[in-house]
């Protein structure tokens, strides 16, 4: 029995997490469930799975749902904030911390589980996107395993031998190959890129996905990040990770050896498969998900990403190749350009305009703490909201 602290509880990879526990529980009990601010689901959720804990972001929201426990018998103690994710994500009982919380708030709850030496589930990219070496240093120092939830890692953890222990060389492995779908701009025309609305964007073709991580897949920021979070997950030079385009999904990524194999991980585009195979591993359960009938795949398209499309995929190489700081300080600027597009404030291309323009302002510093990461977060989203205030204003967006 795995008694699990699930960080990001109210989002799809919660929803998925929740389905495959469902199925299990002979296997699977929730101790804890955090939530960013979605009382009303988490709330539901906890009369369903009855957690002894819950955490929300705000005091008063904490607060109104302990309230609304006492008053309905429900046993479970609602914590806040910060502290309250640390908090679930070292419980003594707890061995299993699944860590999907959107964005840079995911980063402290997530370094803690790993100081604490639990297993960790990461769907959370900013922990290796913003903490890198610190995270890893920190996951062998707790003595932690590390398990990746992004589909697209977990098809590569599930393609390497498993002796393998971030030495490619050592592993007889040549590439690492990270699909992409595209997105849903995948063939607009560069002139229309400008006009493109929220809507259109969060319309990923293949997965079901919250708005955020959506816009990220059509910048392919999404995959710039995996890039570098593969590169701390698996040791792998970045010279040595490369994008493919894949338009279907169905392979999810493939990894080359040096004697010409190269072995792939296929399945429908359903997070239950990854999320099971980290929560069960090293055995093998059911997900609920259809099998992959093979003669109804009319094709499997693969093409070089265009860096004039997706230039955050460039940004993300270049941040890579800076080190330090510079991850960070990309994500963060992400973080508050998507707000910002889908809020109506910027356009789509404005994106990558208004990373850029802060990765160029940004003063990066090696990364020896944590600090270091929160004050190159803070740092990139000044330069960031100052490019947005002086901004001109051009009228309704969104539309």
């Amino acid at each position: 029995m795995r008694h699990l602290t699930l960080l990001g509880a109210t989002g799809s990879i919660g929803d998925s997490t929740l389905d495959v526990v469902a199925r299990h529980p002979d296997r699977f009990t929730v101790t804890a469930l955090a939530a960013h601010s979605n009382a009303v689901k988490l709330g539901d959720l906890c009369r369903r799975f009855r957690p002894r804990y819950a955490v929300l972001s705000a005091p008063d929201a904490a607060l109104a749902l302990q309230r609304e426990f006492e008053r309905d018998g429900v046993g479970t103690r609602v914590l806040a904030g910060p502290e309250g994710l640390a908090e679930v994500a070292t419980l003594p009982e707890v061995d299993t911390v699944l860590a999907a919380i959107v964005g840079a708030a995911g980063l402290p709850p997530t370094l803690a589980a790993a100081r604490a030496g639990k297993r960790i589930l990461l769907a959370n990219k900013e922990a290796l996107v913003m903490g890198g070496a610190l995270f890893m240093e920190a996951v062998v120092a707790g003595g932690a395993t590390l398990l990746p939830i992004d589909s697209e890692h977990n098809a590569i953890f599930q393609c390497l031998p498993s002796s393998y222990a971030r030495d490619p060389a050592g592993a007889g492995v040549r590439r690492i190959l990270l699909t992409a779908s595209g997105g849903p701009f995948l063939a607009r025309p560069l002139s229309e890129l400008a006009r493109a609305t929220p809507d259109e964007a969060c319309a990923h073709p293949n997965w079901s996905m919250g708005r955020k991580i959506s816009v990220d897949s059509a910048t392919m920021m999404n995959k710039g990040l995996e890039v570098i979070e593969a590169h701390w997950l698996f040791g792998a030079p970045p010279a040595a990770i490369e994008v493919v385009i894949h338009p279907q999904s169905v392979i999810h990524s493939l990894v080359e050896y040096v004697d010409g194999s190269v072995l792939a991980q296929l399945g429908h585009p359903d997070m239950r498969t990854p999320i099971a195979q980290a929560l069960a591993f090293p055995d093998r359960i059911d997900t609920g998900v259809a099998a992959l009938e093979l003669p109804r795949l009319a094709a499997l398209d693969f093409a070089v990403p265009d860096l004039e499309r997706f230039p955050c995929l460039r940004l993300a190489s270049e941040a890579l190749a800076a080190g330090g700081t510079a991850p960070a300080a990309l994500n963060a600027a992400n973080e508050v350009a998507v707000a910002a597009f889908l809020d109506g404030r910027i356009r789509f291309t404005e994106i990558a305009t208004l990373c850029a323009t802060t990765l160029e302002r940004a003063q990066l510093r090696p990364l020896v703490t944590l600090d270091d990461a929160r004050e190159a977060d803070r740092d990139a989203r000044r330069h960031a909201d100052e490019w947005l205030a002086r901004r001109p204003v051009q009228g309704t967006l969104a539309a």
